[in-house]
């Protein structure tokens, strides 16, 4: 059922963002995936089998991303997974990502405690897809509210999903807005 086309793997290496030099960089890295979407073109009432099968991908995806940051689960600091429908498909195709990417990174990264966000859309060949980010393991870090764009020029086409990962290893460059600090993450229910 999964017919993968192409993975794409970014990185960005973000030395300041107009303010003084970073003593250590943060990397922002995505994965692209273009898979064959089997139910475009009509609508197929019973499509969760596709979620089960999804499942190795992710895996995969999430190891490539992480090697890509470095290899080390440690230095993760936030994540975000999405999904970019190529226009044959529906909106609800691309939610079969929520389980098999979240839980992939989860997996790897160990204590993940917050939610994954997403983000998933309709779009064309070359449409771009900002994938939220945030803290790992407490939702509420605002230094980490973040995205990563994703987009890959020959894809999705009309009868492709993109599903996408994202991590970083740190917050925004320069945060300095308040609210609670990664250091203060004291109550692991991964909300607070």
């Amino acid at each position: 059922m999964i017919e993968v086309r192409k993975i794409v793997v970014t990185v960005e290496e973000v030395r300041h963002d107009g303010g003084p030099a970073l003593d250590t960089p943060i990397l922002k890295g995505s994965v692209a995936c273009l898979v064959r979407n089997p139910f475009a073109g009509r609508y197929e009432a019973e499509i969760t089998p596709m979620m089960d099968a999804l499942k190795p991908l992710g895996v995969e995806c999430a190891r490539k991303l992480l090697d890509a940051l470095g290899g080390d689960p440690g230095r993760i600091e936030a994540y975000g997974k999405g999904s970019l429908v190529g226009a044959s498909g529906e909106l609800e195709h691309g939610a079969l990502w929520h389980v098999p990417g979240g839980y992939a990174m989860r997996e790897l990264l160990g204590q993940a405690l917050a939610i994954v966000p997403s983000m998933t859309k309709v779009g064309g060949m070359g449409a771009s897809l900002d994938v939220p980010i945030h803290h790992k393991d407490a939702a509420y870090v605002r230094s980490h509210f973040d995205g990563v764009t994703v987009a890959v020029a020959d894809g999705p086409r009309a009868d492709e999903i993109l599903f996408a990962l994202a991590m970083t290893t740190g917050g925004r460059p320069h945060a300095r807005v308040g609210g609670l600090e990664k250091d203060a993450i004291a109550k692991w229910d991964g909300q607070r």
